[in-house]
C-alpha cells in the first residue's frame, strides 16, 4: 500500500483521468488505476502505473482514491458493488454534478466508513499539472491540508468549505457562463457565415468583444453587489431594441433564431416589469426565480 502522500489511486481513465495519472507519474507518484475498459490503462501502465484487476483491489491499494468519472452515477455503480473496501478511504470525486448529489454522496461515503472531497476542475487535460488551471475544493479541511500537495500536482486549489456541495457550486456556476458563452459565439460564427462572412474575417472582431466582458463583469460586479440598478450608463430598454435587431437580422439569414430569442423574450419581461429605464442588471429580477416572469 502506498503511504507517505506519493502514491494515489485513479479511478476513471478518460481523457482527465488520463492526463492526471499522467501528471502524477511526471512527478514521482506510486500510481494505481482501474478503468471498466481495462485497455484504456496500456500506455499508463508502460508509463509506469499499475492496474489494479478489480475495483477492490484499487481502492485496498492507496489511503486516498481519485474518482473521475462521468458523473455520481457512475461512481455509485463502480463503488456499490466495492463498499466492503471502503472503510478508512478518503474519496475525492472530481466528477462533475450537482450540489445535491455532492452532499448525498458525502453522506453515502460516510455511512460506508469513507471520508469524502467533492472537487470541480476547472481546467482542460491538456492544461493538467499547469499552473493555468485550477480546481475548487469542498469537503473536511484536514483533507485538504493532509492531500493538498496531491491535489496541486493536478492543479491550484481553491478550497471553497466544508459543505460538501460547494465545489459543485462553484463549479456549475463557471459551466453556467462557460457553455452559454460557447453557445452564443458558435451560433454568432453561424450568422456570419451564412451571410457569407467567413469564421477567419469575423474572428478578430469576436475576440475584442469576448476581451471587452471581463471588463464589463468588474464593471458590474460592485453594482450588484450593492443592488445598484439604476439606468445612468446604460438602459434595459435600448438593450430590448438591440436585442429585436440582433433576432430580425438572424431570422432573415435562415439561422436557428432560438438562442437570441430566448434573450429576447428576457429582455421583454424586465422592461413589462417596469425595468426599461433601469440598467441592463436589472435582468436579474426577470432570472430570479419568483421575478417579473411570475
Amino acid at each position: 500500500m502506498g503511504v507517505g502522500g506519493r502514491s494515489v489511486t485513479v479511478v476513471g481513465l478518460g481523457p482527465m483521468g488520463q492526463a492526471m495519472v499522467r501528471a502524477f507519474l511526471a512527478r514521482g507518484f506510486e500510481v494505481t488505476v482501474w478503468n471498466r475498459t481495462a485497455s484504456k490503462a496500456d500506455g499508463l501502465v508502460a508509463g509506469g502505473a499499475a492496474l489494479a484487476p478489480s475495483v477492490e483491489e484499487a481502492l485496498a491499494a492507496n489511503d486516498l482514491v481519485i474518482l473521475s468519472l462521468t458523473d455520481y452515477d457512475a461512481m455509485y455503480a463502480i463503488l456499490e458493488p466495492a463498499t466492503t473496501a471502503l472503510p478508512g478511504k478518503v474519496i475525492a470525486n472530481l466528477s462533475s454534478d450537482t450540489p445535491q448529489r455532492a452532499r448525498e454522496a458525502s453522506a453515502w461515503a460516510a455511512g460506508h466508513g469513507a471520508r469524502f472531497l467533492t472537487a470541480g476542475v476547472a481546467v482542460s487535460p491538456a492544461l493538467v499539472g499547469t499552473p493555468e488551471g485550477y480546481a475548487y475544493y469542498s469537503g473536511p479541511q484536514d483533507l485538504i491540508e493532509a492531500y493538498r500537495d496531491t491535489f496541486e500536482v493536478i492543479s491550484r486549489v481553491e478550497y471553497r468549505g466544508e459543505d460538501p456541495g460547494l465545489a459543485a457550486l462553484y463549479y456549475q456556476i463557471q459551466m453556467d457562463l462557460f457553455w452559454t458563452s460557447m453557445t452564443a459565439w458558435l451560433h454568432s460564427m453561424a450568422l456570419a457565415e451564412a451571410n457569407g462572412v467567413t469564421v477567419e474575417e469575423i474572428l478578430p472582431y469576436s475576440v475584442d468583444v469576448a476581451d471587452s466582458l471581463s471588463d464589463f463583469f468588474r464593471f458590474y460586479a460592485p453594482r450588484l453587489a450593492a443592488g445598484n440598478d439604476t439606468g445612468d450608463v446604460d438602459r434595459l430598454a435600448m438593450g430590448l431594441a438591440s436585442m429585436e435587431h440582433v433576432v430580425d437580422t438572424v431570422r432573415a439569414a435562415g439561422v436557428d433564431p432560438a438562442l437570441p430569442e430566448a434573450v429576447l423574450d428576457m429582455f421583454r419581461h424586465g422592461v413589462a416589469a417596469g425595468h426599461a429605464d433601469r440598467s441592463l442588471t436589472s435582468l436579474r429580477k426577470v432570472i430570479h426565480v419568483g421575478g417579473a416572469r411570475s
